[in-house]
Parts: structure tokens; sequence; C-alpha cells
């Protein structure tokens, strides 16, 4: 169990609005250079590269090279599952003030969107039902279960189910399935390494599509198709 100061040292770095705001554009499971995190943030590069360093240090960041290039993404799905509960949090404890005006951008956030490297939003709890509904997952509140009908539908939208299987043997440390609470649905949806490989799977397929500048993604008229025919979902 960690120290209460080290709890304290991972609150106050995410705490500052600062590097919050880059915590936050690296929700969708990118890796991003800090000029670019630095600009999302409002700061400098100077500022930025010290804000980076501090959460590298903590293990909230890792750093990935490409030749005289560094890229940062959050390090582990531990640190985007804190994220996402935070804003869940957020967004509670903010319900009892004064509603803001939604914009385009909020609305399509709500819609489908990624976190970390799975589907949230409405998308992805309309999956999680129907995959629940159909009998292909079990969801608890803390893991999930992938049944064999749940294999055979990922397979048929061409999901290496062999490949994470492999991997979970491996004991990769990365659970196979569970649920995610969704931050602005209040209902879970799918996250683990089944989560992730459906998710890399509509992107593979064309189904969605990322929204230049937000975690938002657009379903695309083929994935209208896909969600329907294999889900069984019309979104």
């Amino acid at each position: 169990m960690a120290s209460n100061a080290l709890f304290a040292e991972v609150a106050a770095l995410a705490g500052d609005p600062t590097r919050a705001a880059m915590l936050h554009a690296l929700m969708d499971g990118r890796a991003l250079a800090a000029s670019e995190l630095a600009c999302v943030a409002g700061t400098t590069p100077q500022s930025a590269s010290g804000h980076l360093a501090q959460m590298t240090a903590a293990r909230l960041l890792a750093v990935e090279r490409q030749g005289r290039h560094r890229y940062h993404r959050l390090a582990s799905p531990a640190v985007a599952q804190m994220i996402e509960s935070i804003m869940q949090v957020a967004t509670e404890a903010g319900s009892s003030r004064r509603p803001a005006r939604v914009g385009p951008r909020d609305a399509a956030l709500r819609a489908a969107r990624t976190c970390y490297d799975h589907l949230a939003g409405r998308l992805g709890v309309a999956l999680a039902d129907a995959m629940v509904a159909g009998g292909q997952v079990e969801l608890g509140s803390e893991a999930g279960l992938v049944t064999d009908a749940g294999m055979a539908l990922l397979g048929r939208i061409g999901v290496d189910v062999e490949d994470f299987i492999a991997r979970r043997g491996r004991r990769s440390g990365r659970v196979l399935c569970r649920s995610c609470l969704d931050w602005s649905e209040r209902r879970p949806h799918l996250a683990g390494m089944v989560g992730a490989a459906l998710c890399a799977r509509c992107f593979a397929t064309g189904w969605i599509r990322r929204l230049e500048g937000t975690r938002a993604v657009a379903i695309t008229p083929k994935g209208q198709r896909g969600f329907r025919d294999a889900f069984g979902v019309s979104v």
C-alpha cells in the first residue's frame, strides 16, 4: 500500500491545472511531444518540460524516444483509470452548481470518445450493454468475464483473440476484461485488454475515426452498419 506521502505526491501532481490539462490530453492513448502538451496546457515549452519531468519521475508518464524526438504518454492503464475516476468525481461535485452551456464539442465527447485505449461515451456503454445482454460478457464492479460467445463475436469482427489470450498468459499484468465507470453516462463501458482490442479494431476497420483536437471520435457510415450488424447497436 502506498504511503501517505506518496499518495499526497501523486494527488498534488495530478491536481495542478497545467499538469491536469496535459494528463487529460493524453487520455486518447496517443503519445505527444512536449511542445504539443505545452500548447494544450497554455504554458511555455520550458515550463512544460519541468512538469513532464515531475510526472515521469512519479511514473504517471512514460517517455518514448524516436530519433531525436521524445514523446510522452500515460504510463499505464491504471493512470488512465485514476484520471477517469477523478473526472467522474469532479462531474458529480459540479452537478449542484449552475449548469454550464454545453457546446458541440461536449456533445461529441458524450456521444463517443476514447478513454485511454478503449471506447467510452454513449457508444462505449451501448456496446457493453449489448454484450452483457447477449451473454458475451459478464461485468462486475471490479472485473469482467468474456464468455465463449464473446470470444466468437470478437473473432468474427476480426479481433485477434488468440493474441491477447497469449499475452495474458505471459502475465502482462493487465486485466483481460473489466468494467470502467463512464464519467458522462455514469454506467460501465468495457476496459482491459478486451476493451483495448475492440477499440483498436474499430479504428482499423474504419468504423470510427478521430476528431482533431479532442478525444471524441466520429462514427462513420460503415461503423453504423458494423455496430448494428455485429452488436445490434444503433448509433
